[in-house]
């Protein structure tokens, strides 16, 4: 069962990405503030939640959350500043974008750089242990499954409708027989073959 509150008192935002190991698209993140003691039995880490499950919860948050907000940060930023670095952007952008300013952040994982005058807690499989972190993943995750959909209309060689940017079988299939496309992350091994 997902805790409530990791701190009593202090308004807290969740945060998560969806999208980090993928070979395509944006990587996304979500910042969501729930209300105290939100409980939601179908809420959990979206990895382990069905489409349908993640889709209906997305609009709970959506209607019940006191504040929420989704950001991306595009392939060539990715092959910028690195994945890591792009997921932490995405995540601020999020907060940033935030009605209700948060006294304390809960991040999924271990790794995050200081939120200007905000505390931060890094949390690993924090989306299986906290709603607020569980909230951000789902909203980061159906985001990017969107956006991929669209982006499958465009490209329908890569099945990103099915694999959603993942290094399948079938997309480094796709890749090898069509090449790569201007959504590809440049700095990754697209071909397993690549050095690394």
């Amino acid at each position: 069962m997902l805790q409530s509150q990791f701190h009593k008192t202090l308004i807290e935002a969740g945060c998560d990405e969806a999208g980090r190991g993928c070979l395509a698209g944006p990587v996304f993140a979500a910042a969501v503030i729930l209300p105290k003691n939100f409980n939601e039995p179908l809420l959990n880490d979206s990895k382990q939640m069905s489409e349908d499950d993640r889709e209906a919860i997305r609009k709970v948050i959506e209607q019940k959350a006191l504040a929420w907000a989704v950001s991306r940060i595009l392939p060539k930023t990715i092959d910028k500043i690195n994945i890591l670095n792009a997921s932490i952007l995405a995540m601020h952008r999020s907060l940033d974008k935030l009605k209700l300013r948060p006294e304390l952040i809960l991040v999924d994982g271990n790794r995050f750089k200081a939120y200007p005058f905000v505390q931060h807690q890094c949390i690993i499989k924090g989306d299986s242990k906290f709603a607020s972190i569980a909230a951000a993943s789902v909203l980061a995750k159906t985001s990017r499954d969107r956006y991929m959909a669209k982006l499958h209309k465009r490209f329908p060689q890569y099945g990103w409708d099915s694999n959603k940017g993942y290094p399948t079988v079938k997309h480094r299939a796709a890749i090898a027989e069509y090449g790569d496309c201007i959504h590809h992350r440049q700095s990754f091994r697209l071909l397993k073959e690549e050095a690394s």
